[in-house]
């Protein structure tokens, strides 16, 4: 296991209609996200828990792109992965920060 922890600067005055959202199931290949509004003074904080070692440039990768296109802000997303693909992660994400604005 690895346990990675991220941060991102984001958008202080993004707003969210829900308190928090999750999206997704851990299981083979697959990965649950959630997602909680909090002050953070606009950053985004990530802390992943993955069972696939040694992909910490995929990771902030990933992470960054899901902040730049959703202007994310103020958001702490905790991540339980179990190998899940890069799509996947971004999809699990959209999902949850969709929910977020319902």
């Amino acid at each position: 296991m690895e346990h990675l922890e991220l941060a991102f600067a984001g958008s202080p005055g993004r707003t969210y209609k829900q308190g928090q959202a999750i999206a997704g199931v851990v299981a083979s290949g697959n990965l649950e996200a959630l997602l909680r509004h909090r002050e953070l003074g606009g950053e985004c904080r990530f802390v992943v828990d993955t069972a696939a070692e040694g992909f910490d440039k995929t990771w902030e990768a990933v992470l960054r792109d899901f902040v730049e296109r959703h202007q994310a802000g103020n958001l702490q997303v905790d991540i339980n992965d179990n190998a899940a693909s890069p799509a996947v992660v971004a999809l699990r994400l959209d999902q949850a920060i969709e929910a977020l604005d319902k």
